[in-house]
């Protein structure tokens, strides 16, 4: 006969509860919910039914800063102002005057029935060349603070367009710096020119009537920019002079010439226009 003992399970190896001896029909199993495990075991992720999406996060609101430092490597706000605002500039005697008497006065002069044939002031150029820039970077730096004093507005450095050996200069270099005025700075600085910087002039009798280039463009040249009062004497380094270009609408010489005697310029043999 077999013998129907059982078989010990060998040493080492645990028996399995849940395991059924050999040649015995297995017990029926109580049915389970789907919905539920059993004690001590973890659900099967097939069994746990999908929850809803969760919803998005709101954005944060920003911390107020009061009393927090500001992070690093982000600039801190800048501080408003305390008091009332500054007021504006006012606007330029020189440009009033223009419109007040000099347009009426040229249209009857030369018989304009347009009034966008009256002559007018486009902008002023000033030119300061440095030939010693490459050698005296500071004497550069210098006439970049004082053009910007002069004038009220920060300069640009110009700089050589090609290379010319004889002159040991390379394209790019440094070559001088220049401003272009344009509106209520370049009344105020004609204003400024004629009233202050030319009765300066050292043996001063009055500027050139030549120096129209066909167009209605007038350029002069200054010797020493010490003519204007915002140089500082014992601060300067070097003396240098400077040109300045007075670009006009006129199109012609003589139209040009009566646009700047009626805006004050005391040329050479002529006496000056009042100008209030």
């Amino acid at each position: 006969m077999a013998d129907t003992k059982e078989k010990e399970p060998k040493q080492g190896r645990a028996a399995d509860p849940g395991a059924v001896p050999r040649g015995e029909p297995a017990a029926e199993q109580p049915a389970v919910d789907p919905g539920t495990t059993p004690q001590g075991q973890e659900p099967k992720v097939a069994d746990v039914a999908p929850a809803e999406a969760p919803a998005a996060p709101k954005p944060k609101q920003k911390e107020k800063q009061k009393g927090k430092k500001p992070a690093e490597g982000k600039p801190a706000a800048p501080a408003e102002p305390e008091g009332p605002p500054p007021e504006p500039a006012p606007r330029a005697r020189l440009l009033d005057y223009y419109e007040r008497q000099v347009r009426a006065k040229l249209t009857q002069q030369f018989g304009l029935k347009n009034p966008h044939q009256i002559p007018k002031l486009v902008k002023i150029v000033l030119n300061v060349g440095m030939g010693d820039a490459t050698k005296n970077p500071k004497g550069l730096e210098a006439a970049v603070a004082e053009l910007g004093a002069i004038s009220g507005q920060r300069p640009v450095v110009t700089r050589a367009k090609k290379s010319i050996a004889n002159f040991n200069l390379r394209q790019g270099m440094a070559v001088g710096c220049a401003v272009t005025l344009r509106g209520g700075r370049m009344f105020e600085f004609l204003d400024r020119f004629i009233s202050v910087a030319v009765p300066r002039m050292r043996d001063f009798r009055g500027l050139p009537t030549d120096s129209f280039d066909g167009h209605g463009n007038y350029t002069i040249g200054i010797k020493e920019q010490m003519i204007f009062p915002e140089i500082d004497y014992d601060k300067v380094e070097k003396i240098h002079g400077m040109d300045i270009t007075f670009v006009t609408s006129a199109g012609r010489d003589d139209t040009a010439l009566a646009l700047l005697r009626e805006l004050g310029m005391p040329f050479r043999g002529e006496a000056p226009v009042a100008v209030g």
